[in-house]
């Protein structure tokens, strides 16, 4: 992982590694997000060690990403629900997995992300604020925002 000082990284994408930039996190997350999983033994299908496991998933309630709730047939015993913060993160992962699909996926997708309303394919996109869907990448550059500081005013991302 990055170190935790941004000495040389102001970059959201590098402090938005920090909190699930490990290799299990986001894999936590598409599993609470959308394959219902609430409970520690959920996430154990993932077969990540308990250690870690219970590791990552303090680290994803200390971040807020998810919340611990107690449940009331077992109130020893918490379950994980995901925050508006960790719902946020839907996107990012239904675009790492279409990325998946197309370079990592030689028999095809594994999984389909469907709208449950009418059941049609779901796709993230790059869009452009002003005029619509950017059809070239290479079309997209970066210009510093509000929060560069200026002492990073000369940086090229």
């Amino acid at each position: 992982m990055l170190g935790r000082t941004y000495d040389t990284q102001v970059c959201s994408a590098a402090r938005a590694l920090e909190v699930v930039g490990e290799r299990w996190s986001l894999l936590i997350v598409r599993d609470a997000l959308f394959a219902g999983a609430t409970r520690f033994a959920d996430f154990q299908r993932l077969g990540i060690a308990t250690n870690i496991l219970a590791k990552r998933l303090d680290s994803l309630v200390d971040s807020g990403i998810l919340e611990r709730r107690s449940s009331g047939e077992q109130p020893d015993r918490a379950g994980y629900a995901v925050t508006q913060k960790g719902l946020d993160l839907a996107p990012v992962i239904i675009a790492l997995t279409q990325w998946g699909d197309r370079w990592a996926a030689p028999d095809g997708p594994p999984i389909l992300y469907r709208h449950t309303g009418c059941g049609g394919a779901i796709a993230e996109q790059t869009t452009c604020s002003s005029c619509g869907q950017i059809t070239d990448l290479q079309q997209i550059h970066v210009v510093h925002g509000p929060g560069m500081p200026g002492s990073h005013a000369t940086d090229v991302v």
